[in-house]
């Protein structure tokens, strides 16, 4: 059952919505202000959520840029805000869609499974993961170098994991943390070297910087 997080201030919409999705068999949470809705997100899983832009306490644009900087959960805007230039926003706060009100629920329903192929499509093309010599598989969690196997702990496959799917970005101990430990952890940052260390290491060049490098005052990336 797919879950689905609604944050809309208008109760009589939000119980609308709610009805209808919870109908349709998914599983449902609603949040009325942006700074709960957000904390939701951060702090569950969804398989999409439907987010409204005029929202108070936070905006739905920042509540959606402020997603995006810890998770690729589909984000659909939903508003009476009808302006090109608000379209263009949300897009490039990280929208996957946008979808202005008032609009037929059938509709609604479309775009949500026109994003659901959309991204188990995308889901399945990027598991498999290269660079250099390295391959990583995500759905079974293989890592070869040259052809031969790695063995990694689930917090070192994670980390790898994230630098592959970031290569030529770089990404900052704070991210990395967020990005592999969870944006609740109370882990410190230093964590994050040490982790970088152990892959070197098991890459073979615990000396070097071969796979990923050092960006003094930053974090780390891993490129050519």
């Amino acid at each position: 059952m797919k879950k689905i997080l609604i944050v809309e201030d208008e109760p009589n919409f939000a119980r609308f919505l709610e009805l209808e999705l919870r109908h349709a068999s998914f599983e449902v949470t609603v949040a009325y202000d942006g700074t709960s809705g957000l904390a939701i997100a951060l702090e569950h899983d969804f398989d999409l959520i439907l987010l409204d832009v005029m929202l108070p306490g936070m905006n739905g644009f920042e509540v959606c840029r402020n997603i995006r900087e810890h998770k690729k959960t589909l984000i659909m805007m939903l508003t009476a805000r009808n302006k090109v230039t608000d379209k263009v926003t949300g897009l490039d706060y990280g929208a996957d869609d946008y979808i202005p009100k008032p609009f037929a629920i059938e509709e609604l329903f479309a775009r949500m499974r026109a994003l659901f192929r959309r991204y188990e499509h995308s889901e399945q093309t990027l598991s498999a993961l290269s660079f250099l010599d390295l391959n990583v598989d995500l759905n079974a969690r293989v890592v070869t170098q040259s052809g031969d196997s790695l063995t990694f702990t689930k917090r070192e496959f994670d980390l790898l994991a994230v630098f592959m799917q970031n290569v030529n970005l770089v990404l900052s101990r704070d991210n990395l943390l967020n990005k592999v430990w969870g944006h609740n952890t109370e882990v410190e940052t230093n964590v994050v070297d040490v982790y970088v260390r152990y892959l070197r290491n098991k890459l073979g060049s615990p000396g070097d910087e071969k796979y990923i490098k050092t960006v003094r005052g930053i974090g780390y990336v891993m490129r050519l």
